[in-house]
């Protein structure tokens, strides 16, 4: 009990924090209606809220009465996350200015520290219910439509949140020559994290009978 209580704490602690690093930037920076729209359009602020969403869920619901559902869609929210930081050490670092996240701590929060809290988090808690494979399509098909939406809405406003989704720099089959290596890295991702979780699920299930 002591320890779900430290736990649940941490994770308010770390909602808190994410609340103010993203409203503090968006204030910042979110100062018209056309920045404010692309303030959302970052891949790394949706995940970050579905990640604040879904921290909440974990404190309010307790693990006996989590649903295979709740156990998916937070594992999903997870990848994104971990997603989140890997694409930004990899593809994204120096590009702050371009990304909106000048701010450094604000950058050290929705960048590096929420993704290690949530991998952390559903680690040290893991799932209650064995993750079917098909959920690792359902969690491609966020990323998918948010690539879709990021082309369709970029040729309108003239804007893309990443170089690598920038049919600018690197036109429409450039971009999609990219979107389909980094899909093809991220369905990696998501059957990993299908195979660790539903592991997981087996060794608490094995610990609880033995």
């Amino acid at each position: 009990m002591k320890g779900l209580l430290l736990l649940n704490t941490a994770r308010l602690a770390f909602v808190a924090t994410a609340i103010v690093a993203m409203t503090y930037q968006f204030a910042a920076t979110a100062e018209s209606g056309f920045q404010k729209a692309n303030f959302f359009s970052f891949f790394t602020i949706q995940a970050n809220l579905l990640a604040l969403a879904t921290l909440l869920s974990l404190v309010i619901v307790t693990r006996a009465e989590r649903t295979p559902l709740l156990d998916g869609v937070r594992s999903g929210v997870v990848l994104y996350m971990a997603i989140t930081g890997v694409v930004f050490a990899l593809l994204l670092t120096g590009l702050q200015e371009e990304l909106q996240t000048t701010i450094p701590w604000v950058d050290f929060v929705v960048h590096k520290l929420m993704p290690v809290v949530l991998v952390v988090d559903w680690l040290i808690d893991r799932p209650r219910h064995r993750l079917p494979l098909k959920v690792a399509a359902a969690w491609l098909s966020y990323i998918v439509a948010w690539f879709a939406y990021t082309l369709i809405r970029g040729g309108y406003v003239d804007w893309y949140p990443y170089p690598f989704v920038d049919v600018d720099l690197h036109g429409y089959d450039g971009v999609f020559v990219r979107s389909l290596f980094l899909l093809a890295g991220m369905s990696v991702a998501a059957l990993a994290f299908v195979w660790i979780g539903s592991r997981r699920v087996r060794r608490s299930s094995a610990a609880a009978g033995a």
